[in-house]
């Protein structure tokens, strides 16, 4: 069962991140599981087998101005390593292309590390197609969080 993600499931959310190496998220996850739910074009959703949840997917609808369709992009696609071989991956792509669909996107991208191989083959079965380089540049944040959010 795929259903949104609550601020109640921070642990859940912070255990599966950890998957991922995303380690220590525990001083701030509430407060970003909060802006998520509260933003428009952020969507956030949880898969749940047999009442536990074992996978996570973050979604953002990004407007282009340059394009026709927004775009949709997968920031976080995360299946616990036990439940892998399960198809959890593929319902949650196939959800991930619906909700596209019904928001007007005309694709969907996502970034993937360069290490996570099989993970490449995943989404290479589901039709996606290497495109672009992918540039990061690391900035020191202007704000903190506090347990508080402040």
């Amino acid at each position: 069962m795929i259903r949104p993600a609550t601020v109640e499931d921070a642990y859940v959310i912070e255990k599966l991140l950890a998957e991922l190496g995303y380690a220590d998220t525990s001083s701030f996850i509430s407060i970003r599981i909060n802006e998520l739910l509260e933003h428009p074009d952020a969507m956030l959703f949880l898969y749940e087998l047999e009442g536990l949840p074992v996978a996570l997917l973050s979604l953002h609808i990004i407007p282009q101005i340059a394009l026709f369709g927004s775009f949709l992009r997968i920031s976080y696609f995360i299946v616990e390593e036990n439940a892998r071989s399960l198809k959890i991956g593929s319902e949650l792509e196939a959800f991930a292309t619906h909700i596209a669909q019904e928001k007007g996107c005309d694709r969907i991208e996502v970034h993937c590390h360069e290490r996570r191989k099989d993970a490449h083959r995943f989404y290479e079965q589901h039709g996606y197609v290497e495109s672009s380089k992918y540039y990061v540049k690391q900035i020191t944040l202007k704000r903190s969080y506090d347990a508080k959010g402040v």
